[in-house]
């Protein structure tokens, strides 16, 4: 949740500054701009405290320290692909897809429950997390202009 919050504050952030600066400002390229601050700022968690997401993968995942430290590269990968126009949208799909693959960890910790340092130890947070996942999928898609749905065709 903490991770969407930190995307829509960026968002509309990047949507002022695009405000002040131009026009007319781009909606998509102001939430892509902030998709890419959220996904940075997770990426280099990962990398820097990966113990923190260690509790949060299910035990049959192999090697969960490169996992760990894989993700957030690809956050971070993720994050300069939305941001540049060539890749834009193979990155929003391939964010998209990314964010389908994490969910199930993020249902194991809602339905388990989790102790994990920096995040609140209620289970009620992991169970109002969940609907921010199909959020962020579409998000990520609209962001690179990979749909325009609802608002467009």
């Amino acid at each position: 949740m903490l991770f969407f919050v930190l995307v829509a504050l960026a968002s509309g952030l990047a949507y002022l500054v695009q405000a002040l600066a131009m026009p007319a400002a781009d909606v998509p390229l102001a939430m892509a701009w902030g998709l890419a601050f959220g996904l940075v700022f997770a990426g280099v968690d990962h990398l820097r405290t990966p113990e923190r997401y260690r509790a949060m993968l299910p035990r049959a995942v192999p090697w969960p320290g490169f996992v760990i430290a894989f993700t957030g590269l690809c956050e971070i990968a993720g994050a300069v692909g939305v941001l540049l126009p060539p890749t834009r949208p193979l990155a929003g799909w391939m964010l998209a897809l990314y964010f389908v693959c994490v969910f199930p960890a993020n249902i194991r910790n809602a339905v388990e429950g989790l102790a994990v340092d920096g995040l609140p130890g209620a289970r009620w947070y992991y169970w109002v997390r969940l609907p921010f996942q199909p959020l962020i999928i579409w998000w990520a898609l609209f962001a690179s202009g990979a749909t325009g749905w609802p608002f467009a065709g």
